[in-house]
């Protein structure tokens, strides 16, 4: 009988790594993400499959949260084409026909990113990959 020795590589570190970095299930958490996400793209690029999933997962929790147009345009203004939230209340008026305000993107942005956080909560109930952070206990109250 051969006995083969163990391996001593992590290969789920950078994983946790991130997971932990970003309390996903809530939505400061998505928030800090989202303003890393140019960072996450390069290092996607650089071939860090850690940074791969991240960002495969965000998209998929994006497209399942049941974000409005509106929402979805207002994370893509300020997160993915860097504008200012006063500059994507501008843009936004002119893409929907409502005038919106830096008030208004900040509105979307914080529903937009509870209701994500939302669905990377779910997948962590699951054991999906995702741990909880958020305190149990303090939402039964």
């Amino acid at each position: 009988m051969i006995t083969i020795g163990s391996v001593k590589i992590d290969i789920h570190e950078k994983e946790r790594a991130l997971n932990g970095r970003y309390a996903l299930d809530s939505a400061d958490g998505v928030k800090r993400l989202l303003r890393d996400y140019h960072a996450l793209c390069e290092r996607r690029y650089k071939g860090d499959y850690a940074a791969s999933d991240i960002l495969l997962d965000l998209h998929t929790a994006i497209e399942r949260a049941g974000l409005t147009n509106r929402q979805r345009l207002a994370l893509r203004l300020v997160f993915v084409d860097d504008l200012t939230q006063t500059d994507a209340g501008i843009a936004l008026g002119r893409l929907t026909g409502k005038q919106s305000s830096k008030q208004t993107v900040n509105r979307l942005i914080a529903v937009a990113t509870a209701k994500i956080a939302r669905v990377f909560e779910s997948w962590a109930r699951m054991g999906e990959g995702y741990s909880l952070t958020v305190n149990e206990t303090e939402g039964e109250r």
